[in-house]
């Protein structure tokens, strides 16, 4: 069965002068955290154990591999990807090196993604203006995914805990361009991808969705806005009637959320990132997770950034990188699930039309 197999969890450094490095460490130096998956850490040998010092970790067995080729199954792996260059750390600080290895980290581990040797990927936070190069111009590590192992999907991104889920029509978009990326067929595109990731990675048969207003109060009629009536509310009925997706709205976001009307719904569409994501990690910073969905690859990262303020000092809070490796471990099985209950179970029943083939046709009853 594919779900007995020990899945291999790649985890990228992040911005090495952050928190990713400690909460990843947290994680993986549990013994029995190997009876789950093997845990394979892309960075820099010596950057781990500086930040396993600053935190007065004790040591804890690691194997050093050269590639993907050499990982062992019963502990933590590490795949060197500095090639020897000295990475200088300065904890709470942002630099253009720290930006650099978190590039380096997450180029090697999208490698070997795509080649196989590891199934999901898990991508410790990152500073997305320190790491902007001539090799990573993207707003954030979602976008560079869509762009490297996206094969022409467009990604998702979900934020999710057992009991709420957010997905966002636009995501590291400035406020002043929102009017303008908020189309009907983009919104109902949307829903069809979450929609779709919720029958799919959260194996629900029959999700239902609410879609969130643009404007205050659901735009009062018009009064203050027409992005409701002309834009959000045709998404919804097209969605709805011609694509037969369960989805519901507008609804004004505070109200909704305050409301706790979240509970009755499997899955939240946001217009924009803070309408989504604020309320989200007010409800769930510590267990929440960022999953990036309509990609062929399953990568999930913690809800949080780098933490510079705390970072090095022990005291970050590793349940979100937990979590995290959790959500790609069941989103990965519930698709092995979803595709093998979903494949066609019919072999071929018939020959082309030739000179000696016969055509068997099933409409009619065989006589005797």
């Amino acid at each position: 069965m594919a779900n007995d197999k020990k899945i291999r969890v790649g985890i990228t450094q992040g911005d090495t002068n952050g928190i990713g490095l400690e909460v990843a460490l947290k994680v993986i130096a549990v013994p029995e955290f190997m009876e789950i998956c093997t845990p394979v850490l892309y960075g820099s040998t010596k950057v781990l154990t500086y930040h396993r010092k600053a935190i007065n970790m004790p040591s804890f067995q690691v194997n050093h591999a050269p590639d993907a080729e050499h990982l062992k199954e019963n502990m933590p792996n590490i795949i060197e990807v500095m090639d020897g260059e000295e990475v200088k750390v300065e904890l709470g600080t942002p630099s253009k090196q720290a930006g650099q290895a978190a590039y380096v980290a997450l180029e090697r581990a999208v490698a070997d993604l795509k080649q196989g040797s590891i199934d999901v990927l898990v991508t410790a936070p990152i500073n997305k203006d320190n790491i902007q190069s001539d090799e990573f111009h993207f707003p954030g590590q979602t976008e560079y995914l869509e762009a490297s192992v996206g094969e022409g999907h467009k990604a998702l991104m979900i934020l999710c805990t057992e009991c709420l889920r957010v997905a966002l029509v636009t995501t590291h978009l400035p406020l002043a361009q929102l009017p303008q990326a908020i189309t009907t067929d983009g919104i109902r595109e949307r829903l069809r991808e979450f929609n779709a990731s919720l029958q799919r990675d959260f194996g629900l048969e029959r999700p239902r969705i609410a879609v969130l207003s643009l404007n205050p109060h659901a735009g009062e009629n018009g009064l203050l806005g027409s992005e409701e009536q002309q834009v959000i509310r045709p998404a919804i009925d097209l969605a709805y009637d011609e694509d037969r997706i369960i989805c519901f709205g507008p609804y004004a976001a505070d109200g909704f959320f305050g409301s706790r009307q979240y509970r009755t719904f499997d899955g939240v569409l946001a217009m924009y990132h803070d309408q989504g994501l604020a309320p989200f990690k007010a409800l769930a910073m510590d267990t929440g997770v960022n999953f990036t969905a309509g990609l062929p690859f399953v990568r999930t990262s913690p809800d949080h950034g780098t933490g510079y303020d705390i970072a090095g000092k022990g005291v970050a809070r590793e349940e979100s990188m937990r979590h995290a490796i959790y959500t790609a471990i069941d989103i990965w099985r519930n698709r092995q699930a979803w595709d093998e209950a979903h494949a066609n179970p019919l072999r071929k029943q018939y020959h082309d039309k030739g000179k000696d083939n016969v055509v068997l046709d099933l409409t009619k009853e065989t006589e005797e």
